[in-house]
């Protein structure tokens, strides 16, 4: 239960500090704890990662009122285009949670700026939570399988 929860710690700070590294961890827990419940750990990763970028959610969410940034985004040509993808992705919840759940999985483009363009887009948070964890768990689950079969596990 401890190695469960240190993930699940772990990967909430990683999701939240770029250089922490969730997959060199995962890895190396793969590697030092032959066997152990693959699903265990990859869920105490995804679901830590997934608690660190809601926050990168709801701070892109907010971003559009703060003042400095509506500075930055007052072109009508930026508005306009906000507007667009607005209406692409948050309207159309399918789109915006395989978007999410590609990002989430091969993490291109990169999860923590799409968390933040995801809130910006008023994508709504359960589908969010759902594409994010749903990827998380599947680059998660990739990367144990990989080391267990490079380790000959």
């Amino acid at each position: 239960m401890t190695l469960i929860l240190t993930t699940f710690g772990y990967c909430v700070v990683s999701a939240l500090v770029p250089v922490v590294n969730a997959e060199a961890y995962v890895a190396g827990v793969a590697a030092v704890f032959d066997g152990f419940g693959v699903w265990s750990v990859a869920l105490a990763a995804a679901s830590g990662q997934m608690v660190g970028k809601v926050v990168y959610f709801l701070l892109g969410r907010d971003s559009l009122r703060w003042r400095w940034v509506r500075a930055k985004t007052e072109s009508p040509k930026w508005r306009d285009a906000l507007g667009r993808w607005q209406r692409r992705v948050g309207g159309n919840p399918w789109l915006g949670g395989l978007l999410l759940f590609v990002s989430a999985w091969l993490g291109v483009p990169p999860f923590a700026v799409m968390s933040v363009i995801a809130g910006q887009l008023r994508v709504p948070l359960a589908v969010f939570l759902a594409a994010g964890l749903a990827g998380r768990l599947g680059r998660f689950v990739t990367l144990l399988g990989l080391v267990e079969f490079a380790t000959g596990g």
